[in-house]
Parts: C-alpha cells; sequence; structure tokens
C-alpha cells in the first residue's frame, strides 16, 4: 500500500499525485491519494505501507495552507516516526530563494522523527520545460523499481 499525501495550493501537486497513483497502480501497487486537509493527523503516518509526501511550496517557502495543520502537528507533537519509510515530491519555481522548500520542510521534519526516506527527494521546478506530472510519472516509476 502506498499513501500519497498532497499538499497542494493551485492542484498541480494533486495532478501530479493522480499521475503518480495511476502509474503505481499500472505496475500492481495499490495506491491512495489523501489530500493533507483530510488528513491533519500525524496518525496517519501510521498507515500500512509507504508514504509519498507530494507538496507544492508557498509563500516564502512555506507548506501549502492545507498542508500547515499536519506540518505544525508534527513539529509540536514530535512523535516517534521510525519505521515509517517515505518519499518526496516536491514542486516549486527556482526563480525563489525558497524554491522547493514544501518537500524540503517535510522532508526534514519526518526524518529527524526518525522515519527513513527512500531514495532523493525530487525537486520539480516549474521553470522547466517538463511538466510536474511528467516529471512525477518518471520518478514513481524510478521510485518504486528502486525502492519497493
Amino acid at each position: 500500500m502506498i499513501t500519497i499525501l498532497v499538499g497542494s495550493m493551485t492542484g498541480n501537486a494533486e495532478f501530479a499525485a493522480e499521475e503518480m497513483q495511476q502509474v503505481l497502480q499500472e505496475l500492481g501497487e495499490t495506491a491512495e491519494i489523501l489530500l493533507m486537509d483530510d488528513a491533519m493527523d500525524p496518525d496517519v503516518f501510521r498507515r500500512e505501507g509507504v508514504i509519498l509526501v507530494c507538496t507544492s511550496t508557498y509563500g516564502d517557502g512555506e507548506v501549502p495552507e492545507n498542508a500547515k495543520p499536519l506540518y505544525e502537528r508534527l513539529c509540536a507533537e514530535k512523535p516517534d516516526l521510525s519505521g515509517v519509510r517515505y518519499g518526496v515530491f516536491g514542486l516549486g519555481d527556482s526563480n525563489y530563494e525558497t524554491f522547493n522548500f514544501g518537500g524540503k520542510r517535510f522532508d526534514e521534519i519526518l526524518s529527524s522523527l526518525g522515519a527513513q526516506r527512500l531514495g532523493e527527494r525530487s525537486k520539480h521546478d516549474a521553470q522547466s520545460e517538463t511538466t510536474a506530472w511528467d516529471l512525477a510519472k518518471a520518478w514513481v516509476k524510478k521510485w518504486r523499481e528502486d525502492h519497493l
């Protein structure tokens, strides 16, 4: 089971997550998308399987509004997440100093709480010629091959 947690302001991260879900299902995986506004409790990381965090960056390098409650609870409650395996697909714009900080912030807090990241954090750049959803499809296919 792969749970894709989505933090999004404009819908691009959600669309990228839908593409990842489709690829994973084509490869025989069970994949469920959860918008972070529906997953505000850190217990979401206790779900069976692997967690993929798919998030954009907002404002001055913050996580999106719908992801703030979950992120802030992780920071405040500091649950033990040892045994949790996760991946991160971040979206951002390299025109900003805080490029891809939404994904970076989730990666840092999860790692500090004992979770194990599988593979490198993906960093989509809105300035690239590749769409977030095309990169998401290619990235998740390789990520699955390398880590599951």
